[in-house]
């Protein structure tokens, strides 16, 4: 039986998820606001929660709903059949996320959502179910826009951009999701060498290896918030879990580096964990002494935002990037995020694609480069014949 459900996801990637739920066979797809929604069975769920790249959580809405104060959201709740989904056993949380002028305190809808659920145990058995923030057996979201209430099952449990790999870190690693849905934007599939040449812990080498692979992001995780639930179907997870048949082969090298010794010793525990070291190969060097390993390379990279203080040493960073993509990769195709559009103007090379992403709070611009030998007007002359 189909029933409809929503992908929540980052602001950016809202049509990369929608191209990869088509692709997983979901029906009546569409786009919403950091989110996509679509109808399917129980199989195209747990296949949601273990292929999508680009999600952060996969909701089931069971109550949607109009109100206008949070009252009116305790009485719509409390009518629901708890029974059905849980038990005084069970424990629960509630996430509220609220676009509306009539509801000022997300805490507060929490709130009277969660005394609802007791309420409606307590006229039954006198005895309420435990809320657990850390762990609960059952997550719950009401998502309100406007007066417009849905309140949701979260299949997901821990967002689905925790892959579970990661081992080690930087202060400030690229979200998975977002470096997943970066490569897919940039056409990404295996059909050539990639180079991250400021790796970092090394997110983008790693969600390059999975897609070359075509290994499910799920796969690391240890459990889904859905395995908790009492429809449950143990049999049919196993199978889809345990299905090879996708997964291919890559004949390419993925290569990575860094200036810093410390994050090249974070990225190899890292590749390690993800049982990647046979295809990404990493290397202590600067991006000025780096050299191109292929004639025809695909290059995606996160470089430092200099976000603190604008400083001379940031600029040359992004200077130096510029003249090594130029001089060294000609005839390849570069992607680079960055929040600061002056840095990116320091590379020196015109970008033909610009797409607006958000990492974290910082609204970025991933820009395309195509790198080519010689004057910019003869390399698009040779394009148009």
């Amino acid at each position: 039986m189909k029933f409809k459900m929503v992908a929540k996801t980052f602001k950016g990637l809202e049509s990369v998820l929608a191209r990869e739920l088509t692709e997983l066979g979901a029906d009546e797809v569409a786009i919403e606001r950091r989110a996509v929604s679509f109808t399917g069975t129980k199989e195209l769920m747990y296949k949601a929660n273990l292929h999508l790249r680009t999600a952060a959580r996969i909701l089931k809405p069971i109550l949607v709903f109009k109100a206008t104060d949070a009252d009116q959201v305790y009485e719509a709740v409390k009518k629901i059949d708890w029974g059905a989904l849980m038990n005084l056993k069970t424990t629960f949380s509630v996430d509220t996320t609220v676009f509306s002028d009539d509801f000022r305190h997300s805490k507060y809808v929490a709130y009277r959502v969660k005394d609802a659920i007791a309420d409606w145990f307590m006229e039954r058995y006198q005895k309420r179910p435990s809320v657990s923030v850390a762990n609960p057996d059952l997550f719950i979201n009401i998502h309100i826009a406007q007066d417009k209430c849905t309140l949701s099952l979260d299949s997901s449990g821990e967002s689905l951009h925790k892959r579970g790999w990661r081992v080690s870190q930087n202060d400030a690693p690229i979200n998975e999701a977002l470096a997943a849905g970066m490569l897919l934007m940039a056409g990404w599939n295996g059909q050539t060498d990639l180079v991250d040449p400021m790796c970092g812990s090394g997110t983008i080498l790693i969600e390059a290896a999975m897609i070359a692979l075509n290994i499910p992001p799920g796969i690391y995780r240890s459990s889904f918030a859905f395995e908790r639930w009492n429809d449950f179907d143990e049999d049919l997870f196993d199978r889809l879990y345990n299905d090879e048949s996708g997964e291919r082969n890559f004949k390419h090298k993925i290569y990575g580096s860094d200036v810093s010794i410390r994050s090249i010793k974070i990225a190899e525990q890292n590749v390690k964990s993800a049982g990647l070291s046979k295809y990404i190969q990493l290397k202590t060097v600067s991006v000025q002494k780096l050299e191109a390993p292929a004639q025809n390379c695909l290059i995606v990279t996160n470089p430092p935002y200099g976000e603190r203080i604008m400083s001379d040493d940031i600029f040359g960073l992004y200077a130096d990037l510029g003249s090594c993509l130029k001089h060294k990769f000609a005839g390849s195709t570069a992607w680079v995020i960055s929040s600061q559009e002056p840095c990116l103007e320091r590379m020196g090379l015109h970008p033909s694609e610009k797409v607006k992403l958000l990492n974290g709070q910082l609204d970025c611009l991933f820009c395309r480069y195509d790198l080519f030998a010689g004057k910019r007007n003869d390399y698009l002359a040779k394009r148009k014949r």
